[in-house]
């Protein structure tokens, strides 16, 4: 941390990722001058420009970057970002270039730092681990992958003993970090262009297990096969700590805890699927173990408002819904529609996807066909690249993925025609999903339902 401490000017590389960003806020709360380069100005690029940050969307070296000095600035980039004139003049002129996961991993090793990991719920659980840990009134720091919905941001200081970050895996980048208390909440197969396949992926999560030096501060998911002691955690079956006896009433979930020792019944939240119980459950268990009361835990747990683009609902006055989530992987996509079918079994779905990288759309094309097929209606947008190039994936595309899709009612659209479309549709709920720009729809959509 001293280290960091010896630079003036912190300089991003991808600052608009959410990850990135959430760095960029500790530095400048820090008081530490903060700049930046993205490909793209989206919402949360712009929310950074109005917090003071100064960002540009253009790879040049103009005088703002070649008035940076070496000595006292730290440039910090995404592994994201592959290939970038920024990148290449920082290096040739001997800055300090550190990765994301580098730098986080820094701010948190003199704290006691709690990392969420895991294909598929990390972002939910890291969320509502920070969450609990501010009503409780613990002193601590949250560096995570979405947006609050309770505090409106994907960072908070609150203190510095301890440090809830979301322990991303892609890149490996979580072995960067050195966490005294983690979670694994699932190892299914993704990053298969870092990875390789689904054995490599899970060795990367055993690695990650092996950091966390006290076998009672390492929480995985019961049935996950980590290679080391730990303590498990279930949802309608018994484990080290778990939750069952789930039920419905008035859009609100019941459930029982149990700890090794005690069960406490009725806890009530508005989040919706099992598999948020699940996320519920072993947040729950990491504050039962830092002592903190479960009066205190119930009240917190029912304030707890989500995350944005996670099960984002929107109900209107003429009986139609609006969700809006970041799922982009078949898992997520299956954990969504599941949770659509549950309670509303008989409304007509239309659903807008957004395949996220040309590498994933390709790696599972099958199972996006088969939780997409589950729809009424589908809307397949144009892949979102990211990172990669469409030359190097020749084929890979959403009309190829659309072939694979067993419905009578869908197409491929661009994201600029995609709105016009959907307001010609029926539906009594659509559903947007996807990891790219696919949120520049959500305003448009909102304002559109509100008028009808």
């Amino acid at each position: 941390m001293k280290f960091l401490e010896t630079y003036q000017n912190f300089y991003f590389v991808g600052i608009g990722g959410i990850g990135m960003s959430a760095l960029a806020r500790y530095f400048h709360a820090s008081g530490k001058k903060v700049s930046g380069y993205d490909k793209t100005n989206t919402k949360l690029t712009q929310i950074l420009m109005d917090e003071g940050i100064d960002i540009v969307f253009e790879d040049i070296i103009d005088e703002k970057v070649t008035s940076l000095q070496k000595e006292n600035t730290l440039v910090i980039y995404t592994p994201a970002i592959k290939k970038l004139g920024l990148l290449d003049y920082f290096t040739e002129n001997q800055f300090k270039v550190l990765k994301r996961a580098k730098v986080l991993g820094l701010i948190t090793e003199n704290t006691d730092c709690i990392a969420i990991a895991g294909t598929h719920g990390k972002t939910t659980t890291s969320t509502l681990v920070a969450h609990l840990c501010k009503e409780a009134d613990l002193p601590f720091s949250c560096f995570l992958g979405g947006i609050s919905e309770n505090f409106k941001s994907n960072f908070l200081y609150n203190g510095a003993k301890y440090a809830v970050v979301e322990a991303d895996e892609y890149d490996r980048s979580f072995l960067n970090l050195s966490p005294d208390w983690a979670v694994i909440t699932s190892t299914d197969a993704d990053h298969l262009d870092i990875y390789g396949d689904r054995n490599t992926i899970e060795e990367g999560f055993r690695q990650f297990a092996a950091l966390v030096p006290d076998d009672q501060k390492l929480f995985v998911r019961k049935g996950i096969e980590i290679g080391r002691p730990h303590l498990t955690y279930a949802v309608n079956e018994k484990a080290d700590y778990y939750s069952d006896h789930l039920r419905m009433e008035n859009d609100h979930i019941y459930f029982d805890f149990h700890t090794p020792t005690e069960t406490v019944p009725n806890f009530i939240w508005e989040i919706p699927g099992i598999h948020n119980v699940e996320n519920a459950t072993v947040a729950l268990a990491i504050l039962h173990r830092l002592g903190v009361d479960f009066e205190i835990l119930k009240k917190a747990i029912a304030s707890f408002k989500g995350i944005k683009r996670r099960y984002t609902k929107h109900s209107y006055k003429n009986g139609k819904i609006y969700i809006d989530d970041y799922a982009h992987h078949p898992t997520e996509i299956n954990a969504v529609m599941s949770s659509i079918r549950t309670f509303y079994p008989e409304k007509k779905l239309l659903v807008i996807f957004q395949p996220h990288l040309f590498s994933r759309t390709k790696d599972f094309a099958d199972g996006f066909a088969e939780s997409l097929s589950q729809a009424d209606e589908l809307m397949l947008l144009d892949i979102y690249p990211a990172r990669e190039l469409q030359e190097n994936y020749h084929g890979i595309t959403s009309d190829w993925l659309s072939e694979k899709v067993t419905l009578d009612e869908k197409e491929v659209s661009s994201l600029q025609d995609a709105f016009g479309k959907i307001k010609e549709k029926e539906f009594d709920i659509i559903l947007t999903i996807g990891a790219g720009n696919i949120d520049t729809l959500y305003d448009p959509i909102c304002e559109w339902m509100n008028s009808l």
